[in-house]
């Protein structure tokens, strides 16, 4: 501490010496370096909780269209679109349905509550839709239980294999059937290009038939008909169950 000499005695000069700046500084850096990833976390799981909170908004409006149709789910016959190609169970297919109870015109620039904030990939390539739901609910469990391979979700149209409506009354376990979910881990990434539903890691938001929301790892779904976590084919369809595993 540098002192300012008076007649009686030395006065303390104002300000920091510069090792007391640099003591300073270095506790500063070392709360930085404590707090950064926890803000980070947090950060991470508010994120997570609008996804939930997303789902939960679906929920609603899919009740809603399934008040007005006699209790029975989105179905149309795949593909739903040409050019470009997407199925029904693709984001880009199935918000059409559920539009009118969304109160807003979703598309690509305007997703509405189909985009989970945290996705990086759907803006550059689903048109902003981090959603997908389940085929099961479109066909009946004999011709989910056909399909036993992944690409049957895509690459078997045509010919297309024609929908048969299911009802809400048909789901045999509704706490145990997923009926929309992320598509890919993205509050957990996968390192390296993320398979979504046909890959065994990572962890996604799901939205079961029963109106319950549960963040799961891919490993604790049950192995569907093509031998991975696809809700699209799980076995029996929507007689079946695809959590717990």
């Amino acid at each position: 501490m540098k002192y300012i000499k008076s007649k009686n005695k030395q006065t303390p000069a104002a300000g920091f010496s510069l090792i007391e700046l640099l003591v300073v500084i270095s506790i500063i850096t070392l709360l930085l370096s404590i707090l950064t990833p926890a803000l980070r976390k947090a950060k991470a799981m508010a994120m997570q909780v609008t996804c939930a909170h997303n789902l939960k908004q679906i929920d609603l409006a899919v009740n809603l269209y399934l008040d007005s149709n006699n209790e029975t789910y989105p179905c149309a016959d795949d593909p739903v679109s040409s050019s470009p190609f997407y199925c029904l169970w693709m984001g880009r297919g199935w918000r059409r349905f559920i539009e009118p109870y969304l109160g807003s015109n979703i598309d690509a620039n305007n997703p509405s509550v189909l985009f989970c904030p945290q996705d990086r990939v759907a803006p550059q390539i689903y048109e902003s839709t981090s959603y997908a739901y389940s085929m099961a609910f479109y066909h009946s469990p004999q011709q989910i239980d056909d399909m036993n391979d992944k690409s049957c979700t895509w690459s078997s149209f045509p010919p297309a294999v024609p929908s048969i409506p299911q009802r809400s009354t048909d789901v045999a376990r509704p706490s145990g059937k997923i009926l929309i979910g992320e598509w890919l881990s993205n509050h957990t990434p996968v390192k390296g290009d993320d398979p979504g539903w046909w890959g065994w890691k990572g962890q996604r938001n799901y939205l079961f038939a029963d109106g319950q929301i549960r963040p799961l790892k891919a490993e604790n779904i049950r192995p569907a008909n093509d031998g991975f976590p696809d809700v699209n084919l799980t076995k029996n369809g929507i007689k079946g169950i695809d959590w717990p595993r």
